[in-house]
């Protein structure tokens, strides 16, 4: 996967920090406990050749130079201008070894050479030889740097790696940099099977040749000791080790081609998988001027990568306050997209007021495979009052960065089991529930599921008096033997138990008193209830 090398050092100061604050707005208003969860597409920055979508095009036929043609529109095939290029393989170490199998050659930075038998030889802030040719029992001198390994009849390796041209050793106070000399041909030997698969379609490899012949040739930094990184910093470049005959042959088969556009060779970034449409440079630098090829395409084929959709993964709030940087306790998180999807923006709502991250901040402090992800959010909020048995009642719930939703209650085995499909409206969902017993709801989606709610259920109770008023008969429901039930009467603003009677099987209880005028309620308490209420009564003789 590439870094935006170049263009991050135009744009970086235009993307903001990850504490730029927001002016103040009301919260975000998020039902009930939020669960927070991750989901995207692709992987990669996602800008240029995607290299699953490049593999699906060559698996339907298409060419190299058509694949190269769909992901950098206006770009024509013309020739390389440069046939060398100098790739930085060790930085910072003190002393490296470089060793041939065949006898090799040195030069020091007066141009003088020097014969080097097979062998391995540590080279550190002094190399010592003595001229060709010296007498037997010459000192050997130091030679001055840089120094330049050249390779004979076999090729050179550093510390064990082998490499194609020669190594230049450049002394960097007390360390050393070691820098591969190598035609460009050579080169891609080793970057293209470091970059792509040397089993994918061979029309898939000869377009990432190409376009990486063409980064690397758009990427030189001529002004340096070394043009090219051997890592993502530009490319992966891995030496003879990783060469492979499929890719080699790919890169013979273009040899010397590039991307031009209006005579330039094209910055020719390339990624792993694009989640089915590329990126423009707009979508991910906003600020930055346009550059006609850098556009978002379309890449259905994309969808053979194991990587195309991903997610979902839970999020703890801690961790993504963290990566935030919110202001207390993490209240909402919301994202803002360009139009090929890659967030550019996200919102985090704290208890202490907002902050606003880009999306590349919060791919980098979660570690994303992409920044075209969306923050999910589940909550379920509790019922304001417990549920009469037998009626229905209304829950509120969260459900932002899905497409559906499931609604589960937890069953009297401990499992829990999905009664309702729900599709969000706005973020939202209002499901309507029946529960028989006092239960446990939850909203899922894959294996995130939200916090539970207990939603209280109330035995419903009916009240009744004969005409002759001789006593208080009723019913309490769901039926069981056995439940208390208080006949009260409102006194002033309170109420006042005057007898208690116990039901039968079919839920029946009878109080056979004289009723005397007043407003009379039954009070039932049922175990692993809440208490049910009947309607208030009123007698007036």
């Amino acid at each position: 996967m590439r870094k935006l090398a170049t263009i991050l050092i135009v744009v970086a100061g235009l993307s903001g920090s990850a504490g730029s604050s927001r002016p103040a707005s009301p919260p975000l208003v998020v039902t009930g406990r939020p669960t927070f969860f991750v989901s995207g597409h692709g992987w990669g920055h996602g800008l240029g050749l995607s290299q699953y979508g490049a593999y699906g095009y060559a698996l339907h036929g298409w060419a190299y130079d058509r694949i190269l043609a769909h992901y950098f529109p206006g770009t024509t095939l013309g020739r390389a201008p440069l046939t060398r290029v100098r790739v930085l393989v060790s930085d910072g170490a003190k002393r490296v070894a470089i060793s041939s199998k065949l006898p090799f050659q040195v030069l020091d930075a007066t141009g003088s050479s020097y014969t080097l038998p097979a062998g391995s030889y540590t080279v550190g802030a002094s190399f010592k030889r003595a001229p060709d040719g010296s007498p037997p029992g010459t000192k050997p001198q130091p030679l001055l740097y840089p120094l330049e390994f050249r390779a004979g009849s076999g090729a050179l390796a550093l510390n064990g790696r082998g490499y194609r041209g020669s190594l230049r050793v450049i002394r960097n106070g007390s360390a050393l940099r070691v820098v591969d000399v190598v035609g460009l041909e050579q080169y891609l030997r080793g970057v293209v099977p470091s970059e792509m698969p040397q089993t994918w379609a061979s029309e898939a490899l000869k377009a990432q040749a190409v376009a990486a012949r063409s980064y690397a040739l758009s990427h030189l930094r001529p002004a340096a000791a070394f043009d090219v990184y051997p890592d993502t910093r530009d490319q992966v470049y891995l030496g003879i080790p990783h060469e492979a005959a499929p890719t080699t042959a790919a890169v013979k088969a273009t040899a010397g081609q590039v991307l031009l556009y209006r005579g330039t060779v094209a910055e020719t970034f390339f990624f792993s998988s694009s989640g089915g449409r590329t990126a423009s440079l707009q979508d991910l630098y906003p600020a930055s001027p346009p550059i006609p090829y850098l556009v978002s395409v379309p890449d259905p084929y994309d969808s053979i990568s194991p990587y195309h959709d991903w997610g979902p993964y839970a999020l703890t709030p801690r961790r993504l306050a963290r990566a935030l940087k919110a202001p207390g306790r993490l209240l909402d998180v919301q994202t803002l997209a360009g139009p090929s999807g890659r967030v550019r923006s996200v919102l985090a709502t704290g208890s202490r007021g907002q902050v606003s991250v880009t999306g590349a901040e919060l791919r980098s402090a979660l570690g994303l495979r992409s920044t075209w992800f969306e923050v999910g959010v589940l909550a379920l909020g509790e019922p304001a009052a417990p549920v009469t048995y037998g009626t229905r009642a209304l829950l509120f719930g969260t459900a932002r960065g899905v497409s559906s939703v499931g609604l589960q209650d937890l069953g009297p085995d401990g499992s829990w089991q999905t009664v309702a499909t729900l599709n969000p409206r706005g973020g939202t969902v209002s499901p309507w529930v029946k529960p028989a017993a006092p239960v446990r709801y939850r909203l899922v989606v894959g294996p995130i599921a939200s916090a539970s709610v207990f939603v209280p259920v109330a035995p419903r109770v009916g009240l009744q008096v004969p005409n002759d008023l001789s006593g208080f008969w009723g019913t309490v429901l769901p039926a069981a033997a056995g439940d208390t039930v208080r006949i009260q009467r409102q006194a002033g603003s309170g109420w006042r138990t005057l007898a208690r009677a116990k039901t039968d099987l079919d839920g029946h209880f009878t109080v056979p008193v004289t009723v005397a005028p007043g407003t009379y309620r039954a009070r039932a308490f049922a175990p692993g209830f809440s208490p049910g209420f009947s309607p208030p009564l009123a007698v007036t003789g």
